[in-house]
């Protein structure tokens, strides 16, 4: 499934999935970039960016569609990840969500779906959906979004609970509040963490340390800070691009390999926490 020169990361499940995939939040809310959003993500998974996450929220199911366009004809390329809307997590109301996505993607099967926060719903019955889901063949695992270790360890004291296969996550340069204690709760429980907005929307490209390392090595800003979140083992990051030339800037992260000195620089201007916060969403 995944390029051979990507570096993978192996899911509680032991499927390998790139350390480097793609987002969709924002995508398919204006229609004079649909073409060049669908195309992006056809460029992510010929250079081995298979990883594709969406979402029924984003775009109110419309990023699904697109989704499900741009992957017409590749499916077996693709590790697709999709999330349920807390108010529609209920045990019925997760098996219904989930057929609605699944027509939306136009496929039989969801990859990796995720509870996208905590809302009202029990959270039991939520995770018993995901097993008949998981019966029935219509996702391959799932797991959380914006979860932090409180809620973590009411997960996995919950029967089924300890299957949670990643938890996703606001996590870069200027939001390192997990790394207190979500990052290595996460890493002894075999859990890897999806970092979404891994650039901070574009905001870390403007900071002048950022762009200070990346000019040293003839990179972009937007490498640097990739690179910076993927420095962990258990991390993939998800950032989203909308043309091709993004995609390809993206992808090139990979290949940068950040210092002591660019990573003690980094401290300096983005400090890591000194004690527990709150987590953060988007």
């Amino acid at each position: 499934m995944v390029a051979k020169s990507v570096r993978t990361i192996a899911l509680p499940t032991r499927t390998n999935v790139p350390a480097l995939g793609q987002g969709t939040w924002r995508m398919a809310e204006d229609a004079r970039h649909r073409k060049d959003e669908i195309a992006a993500l056809r460029a992510g998974l010929g250079l081995g960016m298979t990883l594709i996450d969406t979402a029924e929220m984003y775009a109110s199911g419309e990023a699904e569609t697109l989704t499900g366009e741009a992957i017409a004809g590749r499916r077996d390329e693709v590790f697709l990840v999709s999330k349920v809307l807390p108010e529609n997590a209920t045990k019925r109301g997760t098996i219904a969500a989930c057929e609605r996505s699944l027509k939306r993607l136009g496929t039989d099967r969801i990859d990796l779906y995720l509870l996208h926060w905590r809302g009202s719903a029990p959270l039991s019955g939520t995770v018993e959906a995901f097993g008949e889901l998981m019966r029935a063949g219509k996702i391959g695992a799932w797991g959380v979004s914006n979860f932090d270790r409180d809620d973590m360890e009411e997960l996995w004291e919950l029967p089924g609970g300890k299957a949670c296969a990643t938890n996703q996550v606001l996590y870069n340069l200027s939001r390192r509040g997990i790394e207190h204690d979500l990052i290595s709760w996460s890493d002894k429980h075999h859990v890897p963490i999806m970092a979404y907005s891994p650039v901070e929307q574009g905001r870390l490209l403007r900071h002048r340390d950022v762009q200070a390392i990346a000019q040293h090595h003839t990179a972009t800003p937007a490498q640097v800070a990739l690179a910076w979140v993927m420095r962990l083992a258990g991390v993939i990051a998800i950032p989203k691009a909308g043309s091709v030339a993004h995609v390809k800037e993206n992808r090139a992260a990979l290949d940068l390999r950040l210092t002591a000195e660019d990573f003690a620089a980094l401290d300096r201007a983005f400090p890591p926490p000194r004690g527990p916060k709150a987590l953060e969403m988007l």
